[in-house]
This record gives structure tokens, C-alpha cells and sequence, in this order.
């Protein structure tokens, strides 16, 4: 079931077109064409993906049932490399949701980050956390094997003019500037996650 929720989160979020499909508003798909599809069709069911929908620790997708035609769709809920109208994003204006807002990395792209800044590389947006994996209602936002903790200063960044949304799953999402990047300038503080210490304070 892992392999067949990852194709799926890659169909969603970045390869719908390249199958044939046309996204819907929102991102969604509906579950019958994605099952007839070449990778699906013979080995996952309807309950299968329901299932992935359910036990998802991180909320990746959304399944819900088309008002007008009852068919079952389905939708990446943050993530997307491809170009989604309508996705479901509520814009994020202030600092009192979300006093704390991080994003984590490795050892290896910290000096990349550090000279350049934070990219969204080849995706919509980056990825946040309001807080850090395990702390509660922190669902998703950033990998649990991350090793060094980026704090934004979130009410700096929004002064600055940068743009962030929240995700159906509470993912805190920015494009960044209009190069897709968020500069070191808004980092609060950036640490080693298993030692604690401060990488940088700003």
C-alpha cells in the first residue's frame, strides 16, 4: 500500500497531465478514472485508496463525493509541481495562528540554503510546519527525519511582502518572492535539531 499511495501523491501532485488527465478545480481527480488507468487498474481498488485516505498520519489527500454526480474525487492536499486552479488554500494574513512556523532540511543543502536562501525548487510552494513532527496538531509540514530546523519569522516575511497559505492539513505553503525564494533575512533562528544548538541566529 506504501508504493500505491506514493504513485498515487505523484499522479496528483505532478504527473496528472502527463497520464492523460485534466485536473479538476482543486486538484481533484475522480477515483474511477485513476483506477482505470494503466498504473492502478490492476492492482487497486476503490477501498484501497479509501483506505490510504484514511490512515494517511500526515493527511496527504482529500476524498470527497462530487455533489453533482456522486462520483468519488480525490486530491494531493499540498505538494504540487503542476499548475492547479482553485486548490484549497486559505491565505495566511497574521502571526496569531501560527506563532511558531519552521521548515526542516538537512546537514547536506544547509550551506545551498544558507548563501541562497529557501528555494521551492521545481514546486509551487514550500513547505512549513507550525511546529515541529510529534508536538500537538502538527500533522504535516516537514519530514521527521529532518536534521536542522529553519524558524521563520513569520511576521517579518509578511511585512516583507511574502505570501503564505494554509493547507487542508495545516501546511503552512509560500511561493516565496518572485524568483521562489524566501531570503535569510526573514530566518528567526536555524538549529540542529538533535543537538539543539543554534546552526544561525538572525
Amino acid at each position: 500500500m506504501i508504493k500505491v499511495s506514493k504513485t498515487l501523491s505523484y499522479l496528483l501532485r505532478h504527473n496528472a497531465e502527463k497520464e492523460g488527465f485534466t485536473l479538476l478545480p482543486g486538484g481533484y481527480l475522480y477515483v474511477d478514472d485513476i483506477l482505470s488507468n494503466r498504473k492502478f487498474h490492476t492492482v487497486v481498488t476503490k477501498e484501497d485508496i479509501q483506505a490510504i485516505v484514511e490512515t494517511s498520519d500526515k493527511k496527504r489527500f482529500t476524498l470527497v463525493q462530487d455533489e453533482e454526480n456522486q462520483r468519488w474525487k480525490i486530491c494531493a492536499n499540498q505538494g504540487h509541481s503542476i499548475q492547479v486552479d482553485d486548490l484549497d488554500l486559505r491565505p495566511l494574513e497574521n502571526t496569531e495562528e501560527f506563532p511558531i512556523v519552521v521548515h526542516g532540511t538537512y546537514h547536506k543543502y544547509w550551506n545551498c540554503i544558507a548563501q541562497q536562501g529557501l528555494s521551492r525548487m521545481n514546486r509551487n510552494h514550500m513547505h512549513f510546519a507550525a511546529g515541529l513532527p510529534g508536538h500537538d496538531g502538527v500533522i504535516s509540514g516537514m519530514r521527521s527525519s529532518c536534521q536542522v530546523i529553519i524558524y521563520l519569522d513569520l511576521k517579518k516575511a509578511l511585512e516583507g511582502g511574502l505570501k503564505f497559505f494554509v493547507s487542508a492539513n495545516n501546511v503552512i505553503l509560500s511561493p516565496g518572492n518572485e524568483s521562489g525564494v524566501i531570503e535569510t533575512q526573514y530566518f528567526f533562528k536555524v538549529v540542529d535539531r538533535r543537538t539543539g544548538k543554534k546552526v544561525l541566529t538572525y
